[in-house]
């Protein structure tokens, strides 16, 4: 049976959605509604050139965060991708719309009439597309008028494509539109040059590894800089779109939203509820609305985007999104702003299951491993299939960084990270008896977001059936080549 509080929310949202796209179209009737463009990259943080990289020249995107607003502290809901890009969609945390894991591995959302971006501006008379993948179940939820390149193109064919077929689509709307392109850079694998970009490759000799690994290695130091080959790239085929968008004649009234899925796919990134795996990079640009130059500290959320697009677009936000509207934020205001921000994991495909809850404060972190008796499997994903070499380099580094990896394996219950001292998040402060009133504080925030947002894995007992149905589904090998297996997760995360 669909929980109570789920079905009240989907009916509460239906209603306040429709009735305030309908106010908004009447509101601005007689004004020009903004075009929004929505770019995504694969697998990055914020290693770009106006994040303070050394080693990444995206000229761009810089001139994007100078025309507009760069947010420092912006932050994902869950470090995979569909799972991060349901909330980018929803407005919504991923164990509220049940995007869990990742699409490929069947996971999906609840229900497939979710109110979401597409959905809400095409009633509002927006025309809408997407270039690239969507990787959301069911992709019926989303029902674009305009769909190209649907596979994720990891290999990088033809990306020039990606931005000529956005101007046709541009060009060829003659309602606002909505159009989401999402890039396959910088996601594995890590192809140093593709039709020649970028033009000079780096190599390992050329960079050091990022800060947050916390060792230094030569394979760790070329797949760095693979990656930021990739990130090179991607700051190419961005300007490639973004100089599409000025011929097309409608930059001057498109709402531009730039940011990362979330962080690298190298060691203590993806997969995981460090910084280094939640932090993104998010750039917004409106002309006429943004003030320009802006590099703004709030805590910030993907969850704030679906706000954002709503009240830009003309409509209203409804009280049952979690997020807040940016506007606010793009204009230079100072309004008050959440003190605390939240995030999960629960796995990626079958393998890398390992269910987390984290929040974080201005100067604090906490992570709460809900299943504390397993063990973590990500170090070993990640080493065994990128750094088959490294895991000497790990035990050989300084103790702190060695203790580090060991509890990111064998992990207690909970984390606490000054992030100040700390920002690599290193060094334990749970059993540290100087900050204990922080752990109780963090706890206590924590658990009343997990209440307030009716987080199926509050409870113990949920936790164990989850448990239960991964130990069945990794012992059958590989459950998805059986004509009946599905994920009935659902079943009892909203009884």
């Amino acid at each position: 049976m669909i929980h109570f509080f789920y079905v009240s929310f989907l009916k509460k949202s239906i209603l306040v959605l429709l009735s305030c796209t309908l106010m908004g179209v009447l509101v601005l009737a007689a004004e020009t509604r903004p075009n929004i463009l929505l770019i995504t990259s694969e697998d990055n943080g914020p290693e770009l050139g106006c994040y303070g990289e050394p080693y990444v020249k995206t000229p761009n995107l810089d001139t994007l965060a100078e025309t507009g607003v760069r947010f420092d502290r912006a932050f994902v809901t869950q470090a995979g991708c569909g799972q991060s890009r349901s909330s980018i969609l929803t407005g919504l945390y991923p164990h509220q719309n049940g995007q869990i894991g990742l699409a490929t591995w069947d996971f999906r959302m609840y229900q497939a009439d979710t109110p979401n971006v597409v959905r809400s501006l095409k009633d509002a008379g927006y025309r809408t597309g997407i270039i690239g993948k969507l990787h959301i179940n069911p992709a019926s939820a989303f029902p674009f008028d305009y769909k190209e390149i649907p596979t994720a193109n990891f290999d990088r064919k033809k990306l020039g494509r990606y931005a000529n077929l956005a101007d046709e689509f541009m060009k060829t709307s003659e309602d606002p539109f909505f159009l989401m392109v999402n890039y396959p850079d910088a996601h594995r694998p890590f192809i140093p040059q593709v039709e020649n970009l970028p033009e000079k490759p780096l190599t390992g000799a050329d960079v050091k590894p990022l800060a947050y690994i916390g060792i230094d290695h030569p394979e760790l130091r070329q797949q760095t800089a693979d990656h930021y080959n990739c990130m090179n790239r991607l700051d190419t085929l961005i300007g490639d779109l973004l100089k599409k968008l000025k011929s097309s004649g409608k930059s001057d009234n498109t709402l531009v939203i730039y940011l990362g899925d979330h962080g690298a796919d190298l060691l203590r990134g993806k997969r995981t509820c460090f910084e280094s795996g939640l932090r993104i990079p998010l750039i917004v640009s409106w002309p006429g609305i943004t003030k320009a130059g802006q590099g703004r500290q709030e805590l910030v959320s993907s969850i704030d985007l679906f706000p954002t697009i709503l009240e830009a677009s003309g409509s209203v936000t409804p009280n049952t999104l979690p997020g807040r509207s940016l506007l606010p934020l793009l204009k230079g205001e100072k309004p008050n702003w959440r003190p605390y921000l939240f995030a999960e994991w629960h796995l990626h495909g079958l393998f890398n299951f390992f269910p987390q809850r984290s929040v974080r404060s201005e100067r604090y972190k906490l992570i709460h491993n809900l299943a504390p008796h397993l063990e973590n499997p990500e170090f070993d994903f990640v080493t065994g299939r990128y750094f088959p070499d490294i895991k000497k380099s790990v035990i050989e580094s300084n103790p702190a960084i060695a203790a580090g990896y060991r509890s990111m394996k064998h992990a207690p219950e909970f984390e606490l990270y000054d992030l100040e001292n700390d920002p690599y998040e290193f060094e334990n402060l749970s059993r540290n008896k100087d900050h204990q009133v922080t752990l109780e504080r963090l706890k206590k925030q924590l658990f009343a977001w997990q209440e307030k947002t009716n987080d199926p894995l509050r409870h113990t007992d949920v936790v164990q059936q989850w448990i239960d149905e991964i130990t069945t589904a990794i012992g059958d090998g590989n459950p998805k080549k059986k004509s009946d297996w599905k994920w009935r997760y659902s079943d009892y995360f909203l009884e």
